[in-house]
């Protein structure tokens, strides 16, 4: 490995942790032909004693769902019997061995689950080349695999160039591979050409090669020594990667046209299946006699696998061929691909053979992407329908399909194919109900990419006006889509709702149209909480699974805590149960702030982790409210300045809630001034959800600022919001504020009775910190110590340390000291190992913990030893008895 001594050295380093159960992952980067296959085959070399699995990237398989993960797990898949039965069944389905839709969460730590099986004897390298070219499902769960393989004998190494968009494997260790120095470039040039060298010739090859050490041994071979005329010819402007192939091509041109031929179906052929190749070579009419030739020049090598010596061979060959022979090539593969077995590849070879519309190629196309999508290839769904709306031979179908084809494309992530399909269908004849599904889709893309120009909720609004006509039930959902945007983005809520209201009549029959007339109405400023009051509480109402998010602010408006906690349980349970990627994330942080509120930080923090961790599975931004509430409530001043600020700096869409935090925080620590100015922001816009208990934060900080107007008029405002919603807790917050505007004992005591009736323990405690401080100002000590001394002991069991201290400063004021409590269990661990700890105190078992945070059973008990360490205990039995780490409902 001439040059290349860091790189093996980092190398042998990751081997030799794999080897003592430290595993781990490097993604090598670098230009074509710059070693990094030398490098993995290098590895493979230092890995001894290791069982090494292979799988490589191949640019025809990029549009088949888990065709690179099938190449990687196929000789372990004895294996299989061993996994959980739905992991065994996630991978039999992804891999064609059984039908159904694979939960893609589920396909990734079954992958782990495998081959940490087949690692039981032996270590394990996987070296995954051309990962440029892998198909989107298999990147998503080699990635998560990479990153889980920490407490693994296995050690994963990719390979491949750079992208000029996102990729899966960014954010795992990379190295990049950069061009040999000239003095090693010299030596590498000298071992491969021989004979004695012009120094002119010998300085035109470095010069075009640049390091590349696949052009310094190509260059030669391609054009000859003779080729460069010395050194006087001009320089070659072409891409060195042009240039490489130009060299293969070379070689190519020498072969006779039987040989050729072979070579363009082996080109266009990826797997390397002998046995598909001569099948295809036999219709095409070719024998084994032009296998000698083709060999002769290195160009690909027979056996039982067919393998070019490098990718960019492959692409010589294929761009060589003119395009009725790639055609012919693609015919023949067809020809002879099973129509049982592999129907998709079968769809695609006919479609690249195609040379112009073809009505039946489209048809068959579309039937593949609807099984692509139903195995979870939304990517490779994409790419059929693409190419279905090229060879459709009628407009309508056209149209339709590219539709479909920018709808996958926008739900795989690739939002500027999507918009670019959108703007070449816009060239079509489209009908209404075509512009409509545009406009759409243009807001969603908007929302998404959060680009200048139109609002998402402008496009959004225009669909919904447009489907009026011919799809009225589609047009009220786009109205809700536009006010849940309008709310999560900030800003026009009144004039969605008023375009709302306008634009339909009422339509009461189903649960999406109850919601969005009142929440017109309560946007409006009409009184909508009554009707939306008992849909809120129907946490089961199919509103909720397509606006979950909506949900959850709409009870928060309401008061209606124990519709927040329903609304989100429900919603982590249909998450799980489906596996969709869109509902479990937004459960888990609904679930995590109202759990927060709730008093039950260890639950909080758990599913804040496994928020992020199925983040981390599915490449998305976690949400990131539920630790913004957290940090709130538990009230550290360094970690909740800190955290704020980073949330305000990634999304400007978290202002209103990081304003609201801000004041809850400071009110705790007593700095009145901040939580007072804090408050006033979160309140401008008026928005639905956070407004009321911003509200409430600035009648505190209010009067302990000696402002009684502000205090007056936002207890005006929250006292409208409370009454009709009749919650105990709106009613129990409405009495504090009260009680601090007009010092009404009453009314401290009929907060208390209020929040007694609510799971809020937040609120609950600090009505009786403040009952007990006014007591305390009105000469009551012995009075005043007896809330004090239970919004202390209330608060301190939550972990909620602002107000725990604010309390313990009231009882000092009394003349009693706070009793200290021991450190919570949880201080002492990362959220993660809170969560670990918490789900094994209820009785799960290592493997029940592997599944549900998408770890391997070997890096749980990994992390338990590091709780038991932490919280100085032996055992699980230790753990149980832990009173911070008991089941609570949820």
């Amino acid at each position: 490995m001439l040059g290349r001594g860091e790189e093996t050295r980092r190398l042998a380093a990751l081997i030799a942790a794999g080897r003592r159960g430290e595993g781990g992952a490097l993604v090598l980067r670098g230009e074509a032909g710059i070693g990094k296959s030398a490098l993995l085959r290098h590895a493979e070399y230092m890995a001894s004693g290791f069982r090494v699995m292979r799988a490589s990237g191949a640019e025809f398989e990029m549009e088949l769902p888990y065709a690179a993960l099938h190449q990687l797990c196929a000789p372990v898949l004895e294996h299989l019997g061993a996994l959980p039965v739905r992991h065994r069944g996630a991978l039999e389905v992804a891999f064609g061995l059984d039908t159904g839709t694979p939960d893609p969460f589920l396909v990734g730590i079954a992958t782990l689950g495998l081959l940490a099986e087949a690692a039981g004897d032996r270590p394990l390298l996987c070296a995954i080349d051309d990962a440029q070219w892998l198909d989107q499902a298999s990147a998503r769960a080699l990635a998560f695999l990479a990153r889980r393989v920490g407490a693994e004998e296995m050690v994963v190494l990719a390979a491949t160039r750079p992208l000029d968009g996102p990729s899966d494997l960014d954010g795992l260790p990379g190295l990049t591979v950069a061009g040999l120095s000239e003095d090693d470039a010299r030596a590498l040039l000298a071992a491969e050409v021989r004979a004695p060298l012009d120094e002119r010739v010998r300085d035109r090859v470095l010069a075009e090669a640049r390091g590349n050490p696949l052009a310094l041994l190509e260059l030669p071979r391609g054009v000859g020594l003779t080729g460069m005329a010395g050194g006087f010819v001009p320089p070659d402007a072409a891409p060195l990667t042009g240039r490489i192939e130009r060299g293969y091509q070379a070689r190519l041109e020498q072969l006779p046209e039987p040989a050729r031929q072979l070579l363009t179906v082996a080109a266009a052929e990826p797997t390397g299946d002998p046995a598909l190749l001569w099948r295809a070579a036999e219709i095409l009419g070719l024998d084994a006699s032009a296998a000698g030739p083709a060999q002769a020049t290195s160009l690909v090598e027979f056996g039982a696998r067919v393998r070019f010596p490098h990718p960019l061979a492959r692409s010589a060959v294929y761009r060589a061929a003119d395009p009725e022979q790639r055609r012919a090539a693609h015919r023949a593969l067809a020809a002879a691909t099973d129509p049982d077995t592999d129907p998709d590849r079968l769809a695609w070879h006919r479609a690249l053979a195609a040379a112009g519309p073809d009505a039946d190629v489209a048809a068959e196309l579309q039937r593949s992407a609807a099984r692509a999508w139903a195995r979870g290839g939304v990517a490779a769904a994409a790419a059929f329908l693409e190419r279905s709306a090229a060879l459709s031979i009628d407009a309508e179908s056209r149209v339709e399909r590219g539709l479909d084809a920018a709808h996958a494309k926008f739900d795989a992530g690739a939002f500027d194919v999507a918009s670019d399909l959108l703007t070449g269908i816009q060239t079509g004849p489209l009908t209404e109900l075509h512009l409509a599904r545009i406009d759409l889709l243009r807001g969603r893309l908007s929302f998404v990419l959060h680009r200048g120009g139109e609002t998402p909720t402008t496009h959004v609004l225009r669909a919904a006006r447009r489907f009026a006509a011919v799809d009225p039930a589609r047009s009220r959902a786009c109205y809700l889509d536009a006010i849940e945007m309008g709310v999560l983005i900030g800003g026009g809520l009144r004039d969605i709702a008023t375009a709302a209201r306008e634009a339909l009549p009422p339509a009461p029959h189903h649960s999406t149209d109850t919601v969005l007339d009142a929440t017109v109405a309560l946007i409006l400023n009409s009184d909508g909480r009554s009707a939306l009051r008992s849909v809120v509480a129907d946490v089961h109402a199919p509103v909720w699974s397509r606006h979950p998010s909506l949900g959850m602010l709409l009870a928060t408006e309401l008061w209606d805590f124990d519709a927040m906690i329903g609304l989100a349980s429900h919603t982590v349970t249909t998450g799980r149960e489906t596996g969709s990627f869109h509902a479990l994330p937004i459960g888990l942080a609904m679930l995590g702030a109202a759990s927060a509120h709730a008093g039950d930080f260890a639950t909080a923090m758990g599913m804040i982790t496994e928020g992020e961790t199925v983040a981390d599975v599915t490449g998305a931004a976690p949400l990131v409210y539920p630790r913004v509430h957290l940090a709130a409530l538990r009230g550290r001043r360094d970690e909740a300045t800190q955290l704020f600020a980073e949330v305000l700096a990634a999304d400007q869409r978290m202002t209103l809630s990081v304003h609201w935090a801000n004041a809850v925080v400071h009110n705790g620590l007593g700095d009145y001034r901040t939580a007072f100015e804090s408050a006033r922001q979160a309140i401008v816009d008026d928005d639905l959800g956070l407004t009321g208990l911003a509200l409430a934060e600035l009648v505190e900080a209010a009067v302990r600022c000696d402002e009684p107007e502000t205090a007056a008029e936002a207890l005006d405002s929250l006292t409208e919001r409370t009454r009709a919603a009749a919650t105990p807790w709106g009613l129990g917050v409405e009495c504090c504020a009260r009680a601090l505007v007009t010092g009404d004992e009453d009314a401290y005591r009929q907060a208390i009775d209020r929040l007694d009736g609510s799971r809020t323990a937040v609120q609950r405690a600090r009505a009786h910190l403040l009952y007990g401080e006014w007591l305390r100002r009105e000469g009551r000590r012995r009075d005043a110590r007896d809330h004090l001394r239970t919004a202390h002991e209330s608060l301190s069991s939550i972990g909620s340390e602002a107000f725990a201290a604010r309390a313990a400063g009231e009882l000092r004021a009394t003349g009693e000291r706070a009793q200290a409590r021991a450190p919570h269990s949880y201080d002492r661990l990362t959220m993660q190992e809170v969560h670990i700890a918490q789900l094994v105190a209820t009785g799960a078992t290592t493997k029940d913990v592997a599944a549900r945070l998408f770890l391997s059973p070997r890096t749980i008990d990994a992390h338990l030893r590091n709780i038991f360490r932490k919280l100085d205990i032996t055992s699980r039995r230790e753990l149980r008895n832990l009173p911070e780490l008991q089941d609570r409902p949820r």
